[in-house]
């Protein structure tokens, strides 16, 4: 079909059409973030998909991050938004690993790195990071790398 931003471009126009408010506000601001980013630094330049990606990732955090603020603050309506601004994100992004998967690919990168200490924290999460490719929240990957570590 293309690259992702073309995805993104189509899936917005047709969501305008729908009259789809949510999708189509979201789809906006998402790349509205990557034409920024395509902007930005010296010269301008066209984002691959593995950019676009990464960028969706970031966006879709920071709803998530929002959406639990608003929530903390009694703020519902917001909350909802946020929430649902992250689930349409979330359907560019790749799907997330289970913990047993996760379990695996860490541990699978632990052992052929030969990282066994805590002291091995930085370049065993470089490792793990790489094995999961986006698939798992950093936090989450920081968590495993760590339980497998001290163990």
């Amino acid at each position: 079909m293309g690259t992702l931003k073309d995805r993104l471009t189509t899936d917005m126009r047709a969501a305008l059409k729908a009259r789809d408010e949510m999708t189509t506000s979201t789809l906006r601001m998402a790349l509205a973030a990557v034409g920024a980013a395509e902007v930005a630094g010296q010269a301008k330049r066209e984002l691959g998909d593995d950019e676009v990606l990464a960028l969706l990732a970031k966006e879709a955090k920071k709803r998530r991050e929002a959406a639990a603020a608003f929530a903390e603050a009694g703020r519902d309506e917001q909350a909802a938004k946020e929430t649902a601004e992250g689930v349409v994100l979330e359907r560019y992004l790749p799907s997330q690993l289970s913990d047993d998967e996760l379990a695996e690919a860490v541990r699978t990168a632990l052992t052929t790195g030969g990282f066994t200490g805590m002291g091995q924290m930085g370049p065993a999460m470089k490792a793990a990071q790489a094995a999961v490719a986006g698939q798992a929240a950093g936090g989450r990957v920081a968590a495993e790398v760590r339980r497998q570590l001290a163990s």
